[in-house]
């Protein structure tokens, strides 16, 4: 804090002179309104945010609806009748309440003890609802009725770090008390940190003792990724449905795999489609080989046993199968751009679903995709024509993180290790700079076609051959009016 000396006349000297002292003077800094609260404030508020929280998330787990109606009812009464007690509406506030003294009462009295087993799909996909099915058998002699379950996510409240150095996009924007007492960026945080929203599921009516019936529930993945379903919840209404018992019960967890956001692409040719590659056993054990007769030969291990040649078989008393011409497909190159600027990984995101659009997009019978990028260490993951399943590689885009420091060079040379194989590349980057147009350069210098989708905020640049930028507030439509010809 800057203190300044401030030359001030204290008293007369003999010669009658005033004596100057100099005195100083502290002179605050003017409160920059762009700046954070203090670390002591935002410390006061993450506590106290926290707790309203985990306040509010016990309640709405064992509040139903039809209580917290009674309960706002009751408040409106008391205000609009003044607290006199002899009129009829407070009385009829007042015989709700006992009502729900007796149903708090009965609360305890709700249990259940069960076997459950989670079904849980093959994949899930970011943004889309997905159905999870629970066998439940009855443990106890009394039968169980009227009970839902339900999957509580993990806790969304971020860490004290996080939250005390946290910035939310836009925040300069709001006014001094928003930006001082940081409420909104806690809420921003919490969403960014919300894998799914899970509903209840259809009613339990009656199960008898030893009985097993099916429920069925729905969950709404956030975001891409792993999601451990480890905590299911058994709720317990009371008779009349206005509070709720909220049981954890003892089910083995589940992994669900949530695969990125897709979005329809228009008909489209990846560049250099002109450039083949021979098929091979590999291939054409697993796909079928579909070329003319050439020979016969000896049975090998995972032969299919359609190209077996059963009269040479009965004549020379071993395995003979037939032996078809190789045939030709293209391999193209999707790299992905696993670097964006920091505070940009919104559009790091939008990168991944693109790059998954496009892999569920290409007919992967009639060509190979080799999905190129760097996370942590290079990787090159290869689908199509008997190699692997599309599915494959959108579990790995499910599971790519980024980048903490771009590394253009080495994807470059991870690319141009493959360059002889490959028939061209498709570049998806999430922003653009004068290292990614290098990137470009360098692919077509040395004699690889390529071509790339450009994630931008806001409006477009101006187009650039072979570059295609899309906007990530409008991505769908501009997918739409890709070209036919990348």
């Amino acid at each position: 804090m800057p203190i300044n000396t401030i030359p001030t006349p204290t008293r007369a000297s003999a010669g009658g002179r005033a004596e100057v002292r100099p005195r100083c003077v502290r002179i605050l800094p003017v409160p920059d309104s762009n700046t954070l609260s203090p670390p002591a404030l935002r410390r006061v508020l993450y506590h106290f945010y926290r707790s309203g929280h985990a306040v509010n998330f016990f309640l709405r787990r064992r509040v139903r609806g039809r209580g917290m109606a009674l309960l706002v009812m009751g408040v409106i009464l008391g205000c609009l009748t003044g607290g006199r007690f002899y009129q009829a509406p407070v009385q009829l506030f007042g015989f709700g309440f006992i009502l729900g003294l007796i149903s708090l009462a009965c609360l305890p009295f709700r249990r259940a003890k069960m076997r459950i087993v989670r079904h849980l799909p093959d994949h899930a996909t970011a943004g889309e609802k997905v159905r999870i099915t629970y066998e439940v058998t009855n443990l106890i002699r009394r039968p169980l009725h009227h009970i839902h379950l339900i999957e509580t996510p993990p806790n969304p409240c971020p860490g004290l770090q996080q939250f005390a150095h946290a910035r939310e996009p836009g925040g300069e924007k709001r006014n001094a008390f928003d930006r001082i007492f940081a409420y909104h960026c806690w809420l921003w945080l919490c969403e960014l940190r919300t894998r799914f929203e899970a509903r209840e599921s259809e009613e339990l009516l009656n199960l008898r003792r030893g009985q097993t019936t099916t429920l069925t529930t729905t969950l709404l993945p956030r975001k891409r990724g792993l999601i451990e379903l480890s905590d299911l919840r058994v709720l317990l209404p009371d008779a009349l449905g206005l509070y709720q018992r909220c049981k954890r019960t003892p089910a083995p967890s589940g992994t669900l795999v949530v695969l990125p956001a897709r979005y329809p692409l228009p008909p489209f040719e990846l560049p250099g489609a002109a450039r083949f590659q021979a098929g091979g056993d590999a291939a054409a054990r697993q796909s079928g080989p579909s070329g003319e007769f050439v020979s016969l030969r000896d049975y090998q291990p995972g032969d299919p046993i359609r190209l077996i040649h059963w009269k040479s078989w009965a004549r020379t008393g071993k395995p003979v199968v037939k032996e078809l011409e190789d045939t030709f497909y293209p391999r193209h190159g999707l790299i992905l751009d696993t670097f964006p600027v920091a505070g940009n990984e919104a559009l790091f995101e939008a990168a991944v679903s693109v790059a998954a659009s496009m892999v569920s997009s290409i007919d992967t019978h009639e060509c190979l995709i080799e999905l190129m990028f760097i996370s942590g260490r290079e990787h090159v993951v290869t689908a199509g024509r008997g190699t692997g399943r599309a599915e494959t590689l959108l579990e790995v885009l499910a599971s790519v993180e980024a980048s903490e420091q771009p590394q253009f060079e080495s994807l470059g040379r991870l690319v141009l290790r493959h360059a002889e194989d490959l028939a061209g590349c498709l570049a998806v980057f999430a922003g653009w700079s004068d290292e990614r147009a290098e990137f470009l350069a360098k692919l077509e210098s040395s004699g690889v076609r390529a071509a790339a989708l450009v994630l931008c905020e806001g409006e477009a640049p101006p187009p650039r051959p072979g570059v295609h930028f899309l906007r990530r507030d409008r991505l769908a439509a501009d997918l739409m009016h890709l070209p036919p010809h990348l």
